[in-house]
């Protein structure tokens, strides 16, 4: 476990040393003695939290407050409404592309309708049963290789999208949110009333909105990387810096300049595969890290 600080956060970070079975999952483990008030950031997966410590996170929405376990659909965390704050926390964090997030759940994301939901209230008994055997585990190793032959389990025994809805989604990732929205339907053969329907159902967001988010991602990490505003919308599709601004706010609700120190995104290169976005998009599998070092906090 190697440890990540970013002004007031301290948080140890751990990452697989393996793959996912199943492409499109990637996983980290954190753990905060005190996880101060935390923005979540939209981003174009479906975000689980599985904890397991002493204390529990606690997530405030604007449907209220959860305590423990959750899962999130694509995006979540619009306008800054979503925050994670808690004591000793401990808990994996798994991001599932939208592509096998209905698999992976039991029900669509669309059904998740933007909220945060308790991971019970989705898996029942399964939810309790992974906290338990994570609690038990002595390794962080462990606790993802229990975490990754349950989703392999319930991805295998899942209905699989539409492979024309998976194509389309891998378009719009693998343009980074630069494409032609309204070219898609022609490139499947599909109409286009019919592939907007099948795309928000089947992953919980309309095409043109996922293509702006997956734009804002790949946008919010090259301002974390500290480019300047002016340079990342001018190379990541936006007709000018304003258009940026305008994003930024409308998926945030701060400023880039804000955003660009935000741990939720600063802590990505420690905690996630350099090549997430292409798990996202291709189905790909992220390397493992092999030259992190355990160290606990």
């Amino acid at each position: 476990m190697r440890t990540f600080v970013h002004g007031a956060a301290v948080w140890g970070v751990a990452r697989p040393r393996r793959p996912s079975r199943v492409a499109g999952v990637t996983m980290a483990g954190f753990r905060a003695h005190d996880l101060s008030a935390l923005r979540m950031i939209p981003h174009p997966a479906v975000t689980l939290i599985v904890e397991f410590g002493a204390g529990s996170p606690v997530v405030d929405h604007a449907a209220g407050r959860l305590r423990g376990s959750v899962a999130a659909g694509p995006g979540i965390g619009a306008g800054g409404a979503v925050w994670a704050w808690g004591e000793h926390v401990e808990c994996v964090q798994v991001r599932l592309s939208p592509v096998i997030a209905r698999a992976v759940l039991g029900v669509s994301p669309a059904e998740l309708d933007g909220a945060v939901v308790s991971l019970t209230d989705l898996w029942g008994r399964a939810a309790s049963r992974i906290r338990e055997r994570l609690g038990e585990a002595s390794s962080w190793q462990e606790r993802f290789a229990l975490v990754d032959l349950l989703i392999a389990r319930r991805f295998a025994a899942g209905v699989p999208v539409d492979g024309e809805v998976a194509w389309a989604w891998r378009r719009v990732v693998g343009g980074r949110g630069v494409v032609r929205i309204d070219a898609l339907a022609g490139e499947t053969g599909w109409s286009r009333k019919r592939l907007w329907s099948r795309f928000r159902s089947q992953l919980g967001l309309p095409p043109k909105r996922a293509a702006k988010l997956v734009r804002f991602d790949h946008a919010a990490h090259r301002l974390v990387a500290g480019e300047g505003a002016a340079l990342v919308a001018a190379d990541t599709g936006y007709a000018d810096q304003s258009h940026l601004h305008r994003d930024v706010v409308e998926f945030t609700g701060a400023t880039p300049a804000t955003v660009a120190g935000e741990p939720f995104l600063a802590v990505d290169p420690l905690a996630w595969s350099a090549h997430v976005a292409e798990v996202l998009g291709s189905g790909r599998r992220p390397s493992p890290d092999t030259g992190a070092q355990d160290r606990t906090i």
